[in-house]
């Protein structure tokens, strides 16, 4: 008696998944990449290679038009921002106390503190002080006007050297006696070099100056600490890895993968 084995047939087809965008950009046509507020190694610079980078996407990948303008120093805006502030804020205490020395006077009164920015940014910490220039929406709005009320996107970038040692688990292959090939974990102990990007994106509505949407990443990389992988490398290599979840934020994306079907 013979038993007769049989097996389905089956075969992948392609589909594609739809994701909405988290923004709702129909009330622009054009799209300004301004500029970001950025720091850390001081081979790439980041501020210049996101915005080249992010404007490049947009062009072959959103709707919007993309507006070709001179990148914008923000560090350096905050900075004269924060200097007319502090004045301002000297004035007002003058005015409140009915003369520079509260007497009516007229007598000079030491200015207060200002409000000093980190002239170099090396860590997180360093941006903070830097957010109250995405909060000025006097200044976004006349930068709105200017080129004719798009959507602006801006933000912060921070690209940092950053090494690990310790054990990592790798796979090994092995053979036996009889040429058998075997894949078993190892752990090595290994000290690694690379480098973490933590950029934000900060959309903000060029028609009123107010911020409509934000979101903040981090990419980490790691190689052999006797490889020597350039900087720029790295950065657009993490970049690679960030692009698809800010497009997400504009423009309708799509998910490839394939899906098994018996016959």
């Amino acid at each position: 008696m013979g038993i007769a084995a049989c097996g389905a047939d089956y075969y992948e087809i392609p589909i594609e998944t739809p994701i909405q965008p988290k923004l709702d950009v129909s009330p622009f046509q054009r799209v300004l990449v301004a500029g970001f507020v950025a720091g850390g190694t001081e081979d790439v610079d980041a501020n210049q290679e996101t915005v080249r980078l992010l404007r490049s996407q947009l062009r072959t990948k959103s709707s919007l038009r993309v507006i070709d303008a001179d990148i914008l120093p923000l560090m350096d805006i905050a900075q004269d921002q924060t200097r007319v502030t502090s004045r301002d804020l000297d004035g007002s205490r003058d005015a409140a106390a009915g003369g520079p020395n509260g007497d009516g006077q007229g007598q000079e009164r030491p200015p207060g503190p200002t409000l000093l920015l980190p002239q170099k940014i090396k860590e997180e910490k360093d941006l903070e002080p830097y957010e109250r220039l995405f909060a000025n929406t006097a200044y976004w709005k006349k930068i709105g006007e200017e080129y004719q009320n798009p959507l602006i996107v801006t933000g912060t970038v921070l690209f940092t050297p950053h090494s690990r040692s310790g054990f990592v688990q790798r796979d090994t292959e092995v053979y036996d006696s009889f040429g058998r090939r075997r894949v078993v974990p190892v752990r090595t102990y290994m000290e690694r070099k690379g480098f973490i990007l933590r950029p934000k994106f900060v959309f903000i509505d060029g028609r009123t100056g107010a911020t409509i949407y934000s979101e903040s990443y981090r990419e980490e990389i790691l190689y052999n600490a006797q490889q020597n992988t350039p900087a720029l490398s790295s950065y657009f290599e993490l970049m690679d890895r960030l692009v698809p979840n800010f497009l997400s934020a504009l423009s309708n994306q799509k998910i490839k993968g394939t899906r098994v079907l018996l016959k």
